[in-house]
């Protein structure tokens, strides 16, 4: 299995807009960061997991070719701007596959109607295929994906493991049994914002007690805000099996 992150920032992306924040400013390109995305690929298959803002440019400059499939963790814009970019693998592929819980295809419904319209629909528009997903496996190609809920302040959002990896963004809180299903895989995901604690997203602290708990053999950070710091620096403080992922890094699992 290969994953490729398609983008590790936080919903402003990295630099901000309009910001002079020295990493902000920063001429390393590990410290420039599109919205959190990923794309795994097995045997044949190649599914995303969210498609932000951003997804156009990320498919441009991973030269993606075809996707199988489109997984949401949920609803908010940093996470599911760049469905109308999906136009482009429709022309050639057909309806795109899409897998989220009900309220969060109740919001794409309602942000792009007129791709999910039934009548009178414009012929420019893409097509989905909606599968819904709920707290329990479901099969992608020939593989049994988990899905792991938790809390991103009050909102219910997935994280989902596939074989011995396991993604995790936009989490504040997991129950012990969520946290159970992903106990020792070989590599884990988890967002990681900023030093200073956050309502709805772990800090650097608590990403890394999380990581204490699931103990995976290695751990990648991601949804990364400038206020972590300098890349360079923040991954020199970090455990020996724990990475700051960036932009376009390709892992093999």
């Amino acid at each position: 299995m290969k994953v490729t992150f398609l983008g590790t920032g936080t919903s402003q992306g990295i630099p901000v807009i309009g910001s002079d924040h020295p990493v902000c400013l920063s001429d390393n390109e590990k410290d420039k960061r599109l919205r959190s995305s990923v794309l795994i690929e097995w045997g044949s298959f190649s599914f995303i997991i969210d498609c932000g803002p951003d997804f156009r440019q990320q498919m441009l400059r991973c030269d993606c070719k075809k996707i199988d499939g489109i997984l949401f963790t949920h609803e908010h814009s940093d996470h599911v701007l760049g469905l109308d970019d999906i136009r482009p693998f429709y022309f050639s592929q057909g309806a795109i596959s899409i897998y989220a819980h009900k309220r969060v295809l109740k919001s794409l419904k309602k942000r792009f109607d007129y791709i999910f319209a039934t009548k009178n629909k414009y012929p420019g528009a893409p097509s989905v295929s909606i599968n819904k997903i709920k707290n329990k496996g479901f099969k992608l190609g020939d593989l049994e994906v988990i899905p792991i809920s938790g809390l991103h302040y009050e909102l219910q959002v997935f994280g989902f493991r596939f074989n011995n990896f396991a993604y995790l963004t936009d989490m504040k809180t997991l129950k012990n049994k969520e946290i159970d299903k992903i106990k020792n895989v070989d590599v884990l995901v988890i967002n990681a914002l900023r030093i200073e604690p956050h309502y709805s997203h772990f800090n650097l602290e608590e990403a890394l007690e999380f990581i204490k708990s699931v103990n995976p053999k290695k751990a990648y950070l991601t949804h990364i805000s400038h206020l972590l710091g300098f890349h360079e620096e923040v991954e020199k403080q970090l455990p020996e099996n724990v990475f700051l992922a960036y932009d376009n890094l390709k892992i093999t699992i």
